[in-house]
């Protein structure tokens, strides 16, 4: 009898031995989840105005945004183009990216061409409390767009469209000229443009560490200018390579999906490859 209540007692603990042994499905889960900063660059969704634009960022389940100078604002801003918005209208825009619990680190300048263009570049940054400018200046603005850099705390992400563009960024090695001696510039790593201009995105990586401040995320079926842009995951670059490098560099910037193909209904491609980067984890 005695050894029978032995076996009665003993054999519960033994289950809850084996069973704490067992890795659980929803801690191996948590495990597995990455903690990548997501956003949306707006211009995937450049046809559409700003307020739709941060609708459509928000149902792709993202934390940020990154404005671009020449967005068409819609007729909530009298039409007016990012670059030209007022105070009262940066007021505006900060409320609505704070209704939609969204947030605009980066804005990208594309129209900037001269010094009173690059002031009033940084003084809407700072109306807008943007982190960082996404831009490509010319080599004759380096000193001009770092200075100002300096005196308004406002970073300078260096961006890199391909060669054939026109880029003078189009190399990594560009891009380090330009941040040797500007102590406000780092660099946003745009994974395609790299392809279209030939180059392996892992390896632009590496020679971008320590600078990369953001990536901006897309997928092509080819290398070379002539290259279509396909889902991502589902083109050529290798982004269990890319997670991988991004992780041993301990990357802690933003990753935006920039949709540049079927720009009048692109919101499930933006979804996607929010969903299919987000799973993979460094």
């Amino acid at each position: 009898m005695g050894k029978k209540v032995w076996v009665f007692v003993a054999l519960p603990v033994l289950l809850l031995v084996m069973a704490s042994m067992v890795k659980s499905p929803v801690c191996e889960l948590s495990l597995k989840k990455s903690d990548w900063r997501m956003g949306v660059a707006l211009y995937s969704f450049n046809r559409f105005p700003f307020s739709s634009s941060l609708e459509k960022a928000k149902s792709a389940g993202v934390t940020y945004v990154e404005g671009f100078d020449f967005h068409n604002m819609g007729g909530d801003f009298g039409d007016k183009t990012m670059k030209d918005l007022g105070s009262t209208e940066a007021k505006t825009v900060k409320m609505l990216l704070k209704d939609k619990g969204l947030k605009m680190k980066s804005m990208y300048v594309g129209t900037a061409q001269t010094e009173s263009d690059w002031r009033k570049a940084f003084e809407l940054a700072k109306s807008l409390k943007v982190r960082y400018l996404v831009t490509e200046p010319k080599r004759a603005h380096w000193d001009l767009v770092d200075e100002l850099a300096g005196e308004f705390n406002i970073r300078v992400a260096l961006h890199q469209h391909s060669k054939e563009a026109g880029s003078i960024y189009w190399h990594p090695d560009s891009v380090l000229s330009a941040i040797k001696n500007h102590p406000n510039f780092g660099a946003c790593g745009d994974v395609g443009h790299w392809v279209r201009s030939g180059l392996n995105p892992v390896e632009s990586l590496k020679k971008l560490e320590g600078h990369l401040m953001s990536i901006h995320l897309k997928d092509l079926d080819a290398y070379g200018q002539s290259a279509k842009d396909r889902m991502v995951g589902e083109g050529i670059i290798d982004f269990e390579a890319v997670v991988a490098e991004l992780g041993r560099q301990g990357f802690d910037g933003e990753v935006y999906v920039e949709c540049e193909h079927n720009m009048e209904d692109n919101l499930k491609d933006v979804q996607h490859a929010v969903t299919y980067f987000e799973s993979l984890s460094p």
